[in-house]
């Protein structure tokens, strides 16, 4: 039988004054060794993280997905994204963990939009002659951390971070479309909405109406931010919260898709084939 993947609380292997840690990859690597920890083994992460990538080549897989790190590169991880390193450390740069509550309170509503726009995004293109631009940040993040001195220490760390965050999207290669405001925030609610309800209903009409708004308005903005519909966006979300419980080799299928809000086993079953092509407990095997 295959290895459970853990999930990985921020205390567990954090031992700061504040949520929050800068590590080298070099370092961030050697932490893990010593506590026999293997990162190449997939994991869930319940609290969110950035790679900056600044020499090397690497690959880190991703829900699923395989990432290519090289310099330039700045990876957002998100709470409950199942994750895996590579095996050896072939590439320099950082690691940046937090817990979102410790950044989103602090911050008023624009600069909330542009976290929320930044962890929108799979990865990030800000190209390797741009790094040093980023270096300023890095260091005083660094410099904090070992400061012994608390005193608005948590302050500072938020403000600089969240200065080391807008660098990256004001030099990022690629061209972000910026949304509109209040659709962006409509949009990340509804898909707060899906982690908070996924397990009661899957009728995207019902979030609408938890939303205040128009089942139609609410897929013209899934649409535009995700190129999806919102009945195809609250699919991908579940299919994908299903394959992470699925490879968690924790629970039986018929225990998954009561969890999924599915009222029977076969219509999960039936779902889980429609978009993957195989069954679950035919996926748990290839996994």
């Amino acid at each position: 039988m295959k290895n459970e993947i853990e999930n990985i609380i921020f205390s567990r292997f954090v031992n700061q004054p504040i949520p929050f840690e800068i590590l080298s990859i070099e370092k961030f690597y050697k932490k893990f060794d010593q506590t026999l920890f293997d990162l190449s083994k997939p994991h869930r992460i319940e609290f969110h993280a950035l790679i900056i990538i600044i020499e090397g080549e690497s690959i880190h897989e991703v829900d699923f997905k395989k990432e290519i790190l090289s310099p330039g590169i700045v990876l957002p991880l998100i709470k409950n994204q199942v994750h895996a390193f590579s095996k050896e450390p072939t590439v320099k740069g950082y690691v940046i963990s937090f817990e979102e509550s410790f950044i989103t309170q602090y911050l008023n509503e624009k600069n909330l939009f542009h976290f929320l726009h930044i962890y929108h995004t799979p990865s990030i293109i800000v190209g390797k002659e741009n790094l040093l631009q980023l270096n300023p940040f890095l260091q005083i993040l660094i410099n904090l951390q070992i400061d012994p001195n608390t005193n608005l220490k948590a302050e500072l760390v938020n403000s600089t971070f969240m200065a080391l965050l807008f660098n990256i999207k004001r030099l990022s290669i690629y061209q972000h479309k910026i949304f509109k405001s209040q659709r962006f925030k409509d949009f990340t609610h509804f898909q707060q909405l899906i982690t908070q309800h996924y397990h009661e209903t899957h009728n995207v009409k019902d979030y609408a109406h938890k939303l205040a708004i128009s089942y139609k308005y609410l897929n013209d903005i899934c649409k535009e931010i995700s190129k999806k519909t919102a009945k195809e966006f609250l699919d991908s979300w579940l299919l994908l919260e299903i394959k992470r419980n699925i490879s968690e080799n924790k629970y039986t299928s018929q225990e998954i898709a009561y969890k999924m809000g599915f009222n029977e086993p076969s219509n999960f079953i039936r779902f889980f084939k429609k978009f993957m092509g195989i069954t679950p407990n035919q996926f748990q095997k290839i996994k």
